[in-house]
């Protein structure tokens, strides 16, 4: 007999990024669900005007910056404060600059490792911890990108990044299984989305109109669809990486 989908009403989930694109969708989905979701990011006023959208019961966000670990560990303290801890973490936050392996410039490199990566280590190190001691069944999921699947020409560092996100899922996988551990973990890893990566990406609104004009892109709400298809996976069944591509691009 086929399981049931998961259910996560009345649990607690943590986005991050929230404030723009596919975070703010995965908030509006995760809401759907029945769950109460923080949403962290640096822009609150943008976290406001959600919170106003979605309701103050339904929705609550957190001023974080994810290049700092006490910033990060601040987050998780207010979260266990206000609800007990987490049951879902979206590691959604994530950047890229047009910084090149040849000519760029070290910050530009740190800024990506520091929150690509290594933020979403401590998030999900945080979110284990508070997932086990509130019945070790709950559910991470990175967003990932098909930059960790190929390498684009000029985005060494960006795709060495998401790499390192396929690595860390198939890593942190394994160590839940050696652990007997019922929480899952998951990649999504999209192409063209069209959001404000394209633009800070390559500091060109225009650039990014014509990156996003190419062909009929995945807009943010395809990809919080795929998360929720994620997270309702029955419980024997985990989805490992979900590659999401617009039908019409190559790479």
């Amino acid at each position: 007999m086929q399981s049931p989908p998961r259910s996560w009403n009345g649990k607690v989930a943590l986005v991050t990024g929230a404030s723009s694109g596919i975070g703010r969708a995965v908030c509006q989905e995760l809401v759907k669900l029945g769950m109460t979701v923080i949403g962290a990011a640096r822009r609150t006023e943008r976290l406001t005007a959600l919170q106003e959208e979605l309701g103050e019961d339904n929705f609550e966000g957190v001023e974080v910056d994810l290049r700092s670990e006490p910033s990060i560990l601040r987050l998780f303290e207010t979260i266990r404060a206000r609800h007990g801890g987490v049951d879902v973490l979206v590691n959604n936050a994530g950047l890229g600059h047009k910084a090149t392996l040849m000519t760029g410039e070290t910050d530009a490199w740190r800024e990506m490792l520091d929150v690509n990566v290594l933020a979403l280590c401590i998030c999900s190190r945080e979110a284990i911890t508070d997932m086990r001691s509130r019945g070790d069944n709950g559910h991470i999921v990175h967003i990932s990108s098909m930059s960790g699947h190929r390498v684009p020409g000029g985005s060494g560092v960006y795709s060495a990044t998401k790499f390192a996100v396929r690595s860390l899922t198939e890593g942190l996988r394994k160590e839940l299984r050696g652990a007997t551990s019922k929480i899952r973990v998951s990649a999504v890893s999209p192409g063209f989305v069209e959001t404000e990566f394209a633009e800070k990406y390559h500091q060109s609104k225009e650039a990014a109109e014509q990156t996003y004009s190419q062909f009929p892109v995945l807009q943010s709400e395809d990809i919080a669809d795929a998360v929720r298809f994620v997270l309702e996976a029955p419980e024997h069944m985990q989805v490992h990486d979900m590659l999401i591509r617009p039908t019409e691009q190559v790479s």
